[in-house]
């Protein structure tokens, strides 16, 4: 049991006397460098200060300790080594497989996976650089202008957010969309926005029976039909990223056109994968292979960095700190960029789909909190938008700030504001501002407890050198370990969502109310919202 650990007795201990240390104090009483020194690490380009954090040195050598009883670096080792990790799936969770390096051997189940990972890659770099270069055409001839990839979940938020981070690469012939929400306001709009001539349409699904991507699918064939493409065209409109090869050609696209991917990639780890075709295709191959040595670069760091130097170690063990010993309830993601403004959302599936677990892998419950809440926008915007609860609220809410030193596109100036904004509010969240500070600069007694700021609010301060592939696929990998170490800490299975699945099972009877069918049981509430639904 994880709470019977001594290093978990240990740390309940600390945490006693480390809730009354104000890290103002810490920084203070000790030399503020060293402390620097010695709480920030490096990994594979990205550089993360981590001083400002309610832990002292024995903090981190117990989480560390807390660490390896629990199991965390042997669970590292098995997943890399391609054991079923995905204890209720019976499946490896192999996603590194897919950036490693030429010569690196990844087996699941014991199968070598390296040649066939390589195979796809080389049709996908084939077909992205035919639609980029034009020789790929439409049923007319013309070449391909718009690219609409169709998914859910991990088919659409990680590809979207890879997408809109490095927009600055994209080519200028191309233009990306992204659908996802079955509402159809989404596909509406973008079909407005397309010609049929010239669309090439990327249905992104592991069974291509996902309810969302089907029938945005399907609207999408029907107005390809409706706008004069004969069926025998939709060939050169549509390819699809599958496992299901009979579906694929039930729906009518040509198996030939379907890119590969297996069932080891979980969807919120697929970006890597043929599902990263649309990130292909708008930045080239090139820039994709270094968005893959980007991540493979984090993953040698976190198979081999000792624990205190290792930044996905680093970040999980933090995370479970605030999580499990202060009761933290959420954790914001402010990315100080606009490039990554999608970010937050990708690290929203990867966390909480991911460890929002309340059984542990044997099946039975947990005794103690796992994923908190996980949330945040682009900086500057969040400053005036939920900062204020941040700095003067009553929730303890780390925060990881994440910004690049380089900006792909700027004006003169603006980008030293964007850092000083970023490091201003990391330094205003652990100092605060105390009514000594602000009467001693004149303030009227009555107005000072209004501007105080309690501060003593923990960050980490994650460094990109400019938005480059190779540092956006860093960045990714950084946090799919770090959901990982946390998972393997309380003993959950990581890489399921059966939760999700529930609420897929109960809409199938309901849409078929809906549509006039049978009556099904339910609950009064849910009976009453159907028969309003139906008039």
């Amino acid at each position: 049991m994880l709470t019977d650990l001594p290093a978990w007795n240990a740390l309940t201990h600390h945490c006693q006397t480390m809730r009354t240390v104000r890290m103002r104090d810490l920084f203070a009483r000790s030399d503020g460098d060293a402390r620097v020194a010695t709480l920030s690490v490096e990994a594979a380009g990205l550089h993360l200060d981590y001083s400002k954090n309610r832990i002292t040195p024995e903090t981190m050598a117990l989480l560390m300790q807390l660490a390896e009883e629990a199991g965390v670096l042997a669970a590292r080792d098995a997943m890399l080594a391609g054991e079923q990790v995905n204890t209720t799936e019976h499946r490896a969770a192999l996603h590194v497989a897919l950036r490693a390096a030429p010569g690196e051997q990844y087996c699941a189940n014991g199968e070598p996976v390296g040649p066939a990972v390589a195979a796809v890659l080389a049709r996908m770099r084939d077909f992205s650089d035919a639609v980029r270069n034009g020789t790929w055409r439409g049923h007319d001839g013309q070449a391909i202008t718009d690219v609409i990839n169709i998914g859910i979940g991990g088919s659409d938020l990680g590809p979207r957010m890879a997408c809109r981070a490095l927009s600055h690469l994209a080519s200028p012939r191309l233009r990306m969309h992204f659908v996802s929400n079955v509402d159809g306001v989404e596909l509406t709009e973008i079909l407005a926005r397309v010609q049929p001539a010239t669309t090439l349409v990327i249905v992104c699904s592991k069974t291509f029976t996902t309810l969302e991507t089907m029938t945005n699918a399907h609207s999408t064939r029907d107005w390809f039909l409706a706008h004069g493409v004969p069926e025998a065209g939709l060939a050169r409109h549509f390819v699809a990223v599958s496992t299901n090869t009979d579906a694929v050609r039930a729906f009518g696209i040509d198996p030939a056109n379907m890119f590969e991917f297996w069932d080891w990639v979980g969807g919120r780890y697929s970006l890597w994968s043929a599902v990263g075709l649309s990130i292909v295709l708008s930045i080239g191959y090139e820039h994709f292979s270094e968005l893959l040595a980007g991540a493979h670069a984090m993953d040698r760091h976190f198979a081999t960095a000792a624990p205190l130097q290792n930044m996905p170690m680093i970040l999980g063990m933090l995370g479970v700190w605030y999580r499990n010993f202060f009761d933290s309830a959420s954790t914001c993601m402010a990315p100080y960029s606009a490039s990554l403004e999608l970010f937050p959302f990708h690290l929203q599936q990867l966390e909480m789909e991911s460890n929002g677990k309340s059984v542990r892998k044997d099946g039975t419950p947990v005794s103690y909190r796992t994923s908190p809440i996980v949330w945040g926008t682009a900086g500057t915007n969040g400053q005036h938008a939920y900062f204020e609860l941040l700095h003067q609220g009553m929730q303890l809410i780390p925060v990881d700030f994440i910004v690049p030193l380089k900006a792909p596109h700027t004006l003169p100036g603006h980008h030293a504001k964007v850092l000083a904004n970023c490091f201003a509010q990391g330094e205003a969240l652990m100092h605060g501002r105390t009514l000594d500070d602000i009467t001693a600069q004149g303030v009227e007694p009555e107005l000072a407890p209004h501007l105080a700021c309690r501060g003593n609010q923990p960050s980490n301060t994650l460094l990109l050198p400019a938005l480059t592939p190779h540092a956006v696929g860093a960045l990714v990998a950084l946090y799919e370990h770090r959901t990982f170490v946390q998972g393997a800490i309380w003993n959950i299975n990581s890489f399921d969502q059966w939760g999700v699945e529930l609420g897929k099972v109960l809409a199938k009877p309901i849409l078929e109310e809906l549509n006039g069918g049978a009556s099904h049981p339910h609950d009064a509430s849910t009976a009453a919202l159907i028969r309003r639904a139906r008039g």
